[in-house]
């Protein structure tokens, strides 16, 4: 009888086109999942709060998915290495599998820990999972990275993207005793505070729930309007696949076939098709970028905003992360992350220029209130679109382009209804100053019910002030100036 594999998941946690657990079952021998709790693994980045929640639904759904298929999810807690030999051992296991990862910290460990299991007489395997094409697979014609999007984008466009999906295996052989394993409730991932009461209205974690958040994007026409509604925070406008592709519990290849399919079979148009499918490769962008820049996980791509005159300014960094910075746009949005876990990407450049730009705090900062509070938290993704919208980052947005947060507001949600949502002290305000209450005569202001400075914040900022100060400080950089 062939010996068991362990295979070893990650941010892979599904069961259908999963290349290391497909191998597994097609060595025709048991097949032993597991998943370590070991925050060492991640280097600088374990997984923030939001994150851990998503991470116990998403374990449990999948431990549920393996017993269907007569297997179950082994959870063990501590070093990987020592608990993938042990479990291993405790089950006659030969073979070790996994999908790499890109990000620094797990590949400089990955390496090690190959090398350390090889040593010890196991064989191990790893597999390409985790995107379109791996880093070192797209290159510009001289063997470096792209580090302007379009030009990679192109390039995908001409080397093509393999859509052939790993089926989901009907049944998995278990080995002959299974190994001890941690309870997954007992991991303590389920927060019991206030702030992610609500994240079960809005999300459903596990492959299932990605399979149908993919099926409505395409059959429900979000695909379809994406290039017309995807800035529009107060729509239905984009997939909320994000969790879904960081966690592994759908492929991008799968994304990326379901969505071709659709086309082929005349369900969708190519144009219409063409922006939802670029923002995968944007992803593919990201972890290139980290991949190939290592250093940029904390340090700006572009040394010289090393000198940039950043400042501490932990009150105003508060009322961001609260929502009470008296900008509706941007507290709109810091609201719905706190609450949903979740904030829609235009606001999320708004908002991150606001940090940045307006009140001059390291993009840092804000990056790491990021990881703790998104479902969606992906170091990639994450860095590179802080360093875009810092201006220090690879294709990124120019320091000089300032969001201001009330004609964005005015562009992108006229009507107010996202900041009625999610500011409700403003919802009676009328339209003409739901952006900028601020500007709004004494009577219209009374009329709805606001007082600022006690309903709602003044302006923490002024942002025609700020904006000045940022492009002095910005300009000092470029002179080369203390």
């Amino acid at each position: 009888m062939t010996a068991p594999t362990v295979v070893r998941l990650r941010l892979d946690l599904r069961v259908r086109d999963n290349p290391a657990l497909r191998a597994a079952v097609d060595a025709d021998g048991p097949v032993v999942p597991v998943w370590i709790d070991d925050d060492a693994q991640w280097g600088a980045w374990p997984p923030g709060g939001a994150s851990r929640w998503w991470l116990h639904r998403s374990l449990a759904r999948l431990d549920e998915s393996l017993r269907d298929r007569g297997s179950r999810l082994i959870v063990r807690r501590g070093d990987v290495a020592t608990e993938l030999a042990a479990v291993a051992a405790a089950t006659g296991a030969e073979s070790i599998v996994w999908n790499r990862l890109y990000e620094p910290a797990t590949v400089e460990r990955d390496k090690a820990l190959k090398a350390a299991l090889t040593e010890r007489g196991f064989a191990v395997r790893t597999f390409a999972d985790r995107l379109l094409h791996e880093p070192w697979d797209v290159l510009k014609a001289d063997g470096t990275p792209y580090r302007v999007f379009t030009p990679l984008w192109r390039a995908y466009q001409r080397v093509g993207v393999e859509t052939e999906l790993a089926a989901a295996p009907r049944a998995i052989a278990a080995p002959e005793a299974w190994p001890d394993s941690v309870a997954i409730d007992d991991l303590g991932f389920d927060p019991t505070i206030d702030w992610a009461a609500r994240f079960p209205d809005r999300w459903t974690p596990g492959e299932s729930g990605a399979s149908r958040a993919l099926s409505h994007a395409i059959g429900e026409g979000v695909v379809e309007r994406y290039d017309d509604e995807r800035d529009q925070p107060d729509r239905y406008g984009t997939s909320r696949l994000s969790p879904h592709l960081h966690f592994g519990e759908i492929s991008a290849r799968n994304v990326w076939h379901d969505v071709t399919r659709a086309v082929t079979n005349g369900d969708l148009a190519e144009d219409a098709a063409t922006p939802f499918l670029r923002q995968l490769v944007w992803r593919e962008f990201a972890h290139s970028l980290l991949y190939h820049e290592p250093q940029t996980e904390s340090e700006p791509l572009r040394p010289e905003f090393e000198a940039f005159p950043w400042r501490d300014d932990d009150a105003g960094l508060a009322a961001w992360q609260r929502g009470k910075t008296g900008y509706p746009i941007v507290d709109a949005g810091m609201r719905e992350l706190w609450a949903t876990g979740w904030m829609h990407n235009r606001v999320r450049m708004v908002v991150a220029s606001f940090l940045v730009k307006d009140l001059l705090v390291p993009w840092q900062r804000g990056a790491a209130w990021f990881w703790d509070t998104l479902v969606d938290a992906d170091l990639a993704n994450n860095t590179m679109g802080w360093q875009w919208t810092a201006g220090c980052g690879a294709d990124a947005a120019p320091f000089f382009r300032i969001y201001n947060p009330v004609r964005q507001g005015e562009r992108f949600d006229a009507s107010g209804a996202y900041v009625r949502r999610w500011v409700p002290e403003l919802a009676d305000v009328p339209d003409k100053w739901i952006h900028e209450p601020w500007s709004a005569p004494s009577d219209v202001l009374a009329a709805a019910g606001v007082r600022l400075g006690h309903d709602y914040p003044e302006p923490i900022v002024d942002h025609a002030l700020a904006r000045d100060v940022a492009l002095a400080s910005y300009k000092r950089l470029g002179d080369g100036a203390d």
